[in-house]
Parts: C-alpha cells; sequence; structure tokens
C-alpha cells in the first residue's frame, strides 16, 4: 500500500505530530534558542512585539519540515537549524502584516499585536524579522537555499495583494481564490520543504518531492482553516470561530457557497460580507447556507485531495522513520476537521 492511500484508512487513534515533534526535538530547542537570540534588539519595542507572538504558541510545524527533510536526507551540519528559524522568522513577520492587512483582532486566542501596539509597530516589527532572516540564510552559505526562500517571500507579498483584490469580493472566482492561497500559506511549506534536501545536495528529483509534498500540505492546511472557521473550535483555530465571516473574507466555503446559492442568498453574503452589513444571527445563516450548499464538505473533500497529493510526494522519498512522520502530519492536519 501507498502512502496516499493510508489518508482514507481509519486510524486505530487520533492523528497526532507527536513523531515529528520527537524526531526534531533536538533541532527545534535550537531553533527556538536561535529566536529568541535573533528577536532581541537595543529598541526595546521590537522585542516586546515580536515576542508576544512567538510565544504565543504555533505548532511550529513549518520549521520543523525544513529540520526533518534535511535530516531525513541525511544532512550533517547547522545549516538547517538555521533556515528553520528563518522560516519561522518569515511565518511571524507574515502574520504581523497579515493582521493589519485584515484588520484581525485576535490571533492565536491573545489580542492581535496590532490592538496592542497599533498597524505601524506591526508592520514594523515585521519587516525587521523578515531582514534578521534573511542576514539568517546569508550566514548559511548556500545561495540556493537563499534563492527558494527569497523568491517564497517575494510570492507571498505577491499573495497578499491579490488577496486585496479580492477581498470583501463575493464573485471571486474559485481559481482566483487557489492563486491567492497558493501564495499566501503554501509558498512557505513548499519553500521551508525544499530547503532540506537543497542543503543535503540532494538531485533534482528529490528537491521536487520534496517541495511538492509542501505545496499540497500547504494548501490542505489552509482550506482546513477555511472549513474550521465555520464549523470548527476556537481551540482547533487560535481565534474565534467565524472570524473570516466576520472580517468579510473570501474563503473557498463561501466562493462555492455564493457560486450555488439564489439570488436572495447573494444579496446576503453582499450585505455581510461587501458592506460589512453584519447582524445578530447572521453568523448562524452563514453556516446554515453553507451547510445546506455543501460548501463545508467539499472545502474539507479538496483538502484531502491536496492531502493525498502531498502522500504521493512522500512515495518518492526516502523511506523510513521521517516519511512516516510527515505522513503523519498529513493526517493530523486533515484530522482537524474530521
Amino acid at each position: 500500500m501507498t502512502l496516499a492511500a493510508s489518508l482514507t484508512d481509519t486510524p486505530s487513534t487520533a492523528p497526532s505530530i507527536q513523531a515529528l515533534v520527537d524526531l526534531v526535538a533536538d533541532g527545534m530547542e535550537r531553533v527556538n534558542q536561535i529566536i529568541l537570540s535573533k528577536a532581541g534588539s537595543n529598541v526595546e519595542l521590537i522585542p516586546v512585539i515580536a515576542n508576544h507572538l512567538i510565544s504565543s504558541g504555533g505548532k511550529r510545524l513549518r520549521p520543523m519540515l525544513t529540520l526533518a527533510l534535511a535530516d531525513m536526507c541525511g544532512y550533517r551540519g547547522d545549516g538547517h537549524v538555521v533556515l528553520a528559524a528563518s522560516v519561522e522568522f518569515m511565518h511571524t513577520a507574515t502574520l504581523l502584516h497579515d493582521d493589519v492587512v485584515d484588520e484581525s483582532d485576535m490571533r492565536r486566542g491573545k489580542l492581535a499585536a496590532r490592538k496592542l501596539w497599533g498597524n505601524q509597530a506591526s508592520v514594523l516589527v515585521g519587516d525587521y524579522l523578515l531582514g534578521q532572516a534573511f542576514k539568517m540564510m546569508v550566514d548559511v552559505g548556500s545561495l540556493e537555499a537563499l534563492r527558494i526562500l527569497s523568491e517564497a517571500s517575494a510570492i507571498i507579498a505577491e499573495g497578499e495583494v491579490l488577496q486585496l483584490g479580492a477581498a470583501k469580493n463575493i464573485t471571486t472566482p474559485e481559481a482566483a481564490y487557489l492563486q491567492v492561497i497558493e501564495a499566501k500559506t503554501a509558498a512557505l511549506f513548499a519553500a521551508a520543504a525544499e530547503v532540506g534536501p537543497v542543503i543535503a545536495d540532494q538531485p533534482a528529483e528529490v528537491r521536487q518531492a520534496a517541495r511538492d509534498y509542501g505545496m499540497q500540505l500547504g494548501l490542505a492546511f489552509q482550506l482546513v482553516d477555511d472549513a474550521l472557521d465555520y464549523g470548527g473550535s476556537s481551540a482547533d483555530l487560535g481565534k474565534d470561530v467565524g472570524d473570516d465571516f466576520r472580517e468579510g473574507k473570501i474563503t473557498l466555503p463561501i466562493v462555492l457557497a455564493v457560486a450555488r446559492g439564489t439570488d436572495e442568498e447573494r444579496e446576503f453574503w453582499k450585505r455581510c460580507l461587501e458592506e460589512g452589513d453584519i447582524q445578530d444571527g447572521d453568523l448562524e445563516r452563514a453556516i446554515e447556507l453553507l451547510k445546506s450548499h455543501g460548501a463545508i464538505a467539499e472545502t474539507v473533500e479538496r483538502a484531502k485531495a491536496y492531502g493525498a497529493g502531498a502522500l504521493a510526494a512522500l512515495d518518492r522519498l526516502p523511506d523510513g522513520p521521517y516519511r512516516q512522520a510527515l505522513a503523519d502530519a498529513v493526517a493530523f492536519c486533515i484530522a482537524r476537521v474530521s
């Protein structure tokens, strides 16, 4: 049986990323030390804001991918630890920027940095973290790893601009939305996975398999989040259920429901998401409409399809405990909404 087939199996226990956490524990301890060190600054507000987000939790899945795939490929050295820290700084910077662009109030169950220190400080600290990330990439000395991660940074920024064009626009096509999440979310997963084999001097086919795994996992991860916003819990999301709705975000469940809905329903979506006129009971009605049109269920099915793609990519990588742990990570991602 291939790894891809395992996604449809009924597990005897709930899927977990514990095996991955255990395998990269030593590396992640060093990553965390680097993060704390590099988040420091003589400018007092910088470490305050950075640590507010860095210390607020998160699974740090992206840096774990860098460590696991480098270890899987037999890398010996410290470069993967430094690159993993760079990846986490890139992710943290995008969260600070996202919360400003999206006007979000909460992040990982806490007030967003922008609510505590303002939009300007959040953006500038995000910029500082990006600068630190690129300094660390240069220190590793791999021009190819630097190229991959810098390209991902540019793609993420493009995704943000693409999202602005789709923001609060209920006529956003499905293809346009998928383009946004491929850029905003999946690109960093893909880059984080690929740089491990790169610094381990692996051939192009191994690098491509790792990149494909990260890309497919990133798409699955985002679609699961989309579904959870209307059918999950605050604990699963790290924010309040319905935040996407309240912020007027156009996500795949919305795209599907609008396309399948009546004219009256489209007027409802327009009032709530485009005009921001949300009244008591509107979130409940939104969830009811999404369920009646099968939009949440189909979003989950799309996530499972991307998850199967991630597992198929793993079939092209070396067998062993790391490959199984990375497969478990896919199952864990999907199980958040199952």
